[in-house]
């Protein structure tokens, strides 16, 4: 049960959340995304108290990744734009970089058209991971929660918050 924790997330800003097992990191990220109210105190989004939002709206803007991801038996390209009625392939690659999994993709045999496999058999952990975190970022969410993402190399910590 978390007590006496208040935080501010300025926009555009990265912050990490740090602490041991059982700290609160993932309850943090859960009430961030309205996935869990708090019982006292708040959670405010630019003012406006977490209990009075639309959550189905607000849960549209976020891009939440955590330790365990999904990964389809499809293309590289369309694990990244999963949803999307039109793959925009530029911003694909956009996604790619951002989530540091360009690199390793160019190295494929089909790069983007690369079948991965039933739940990404064919890629490493950190892989199938960095490739989730590109899907997020496709989408452009406004505030991106990663929770234990830490096998992707990501960088910076257990867990983190951060806004585009």
């Amino acid at each position: 049960m978390l007590r006496g924790v208040s935080f501010s997330i300025p926009k555009n800003k990265t912050v990490a959340l740090v602490g041991a097992s059982g700290a609160g990191k993932s309850t943090v990220a859960d009430m961030l995304s309205a996935l869990l109210l708090p019982t006292e105190g708040d959670v405010a989004i630019d003012g406006t108290s977490i209990r009075t939002i639309d959550s189905s709206s607000w849960r549209s803007q976020i891009g939440y990744v955590c330790q365990d991801t999904v990964v389809f038996d499809d293309t590289i390209a369309a694990n990244i734009s999963l949803g999307a009625s039109v793959v925009d392939t530029a911003r694909v690659v956009e996604a790619a970089k951002l989530a540091y999994a360009h690199d390793f993709i160019s190295m494929l045999p089909d790069g983007y058209e690369t079948r991965v496999g039933d739940r990404g058999i064919r890629l490493s952990g950190g892989q199938r991971q960095r490739l989730f975190i590109g899907s997020e970022l496709y989408r452009r969410p406004k505030l991106l929660l990663l929770d234990e993402a830490t096998s992707a190399g990501w960088g910076g910590g257990a867990s983190g918050a951060r806004e585009y």
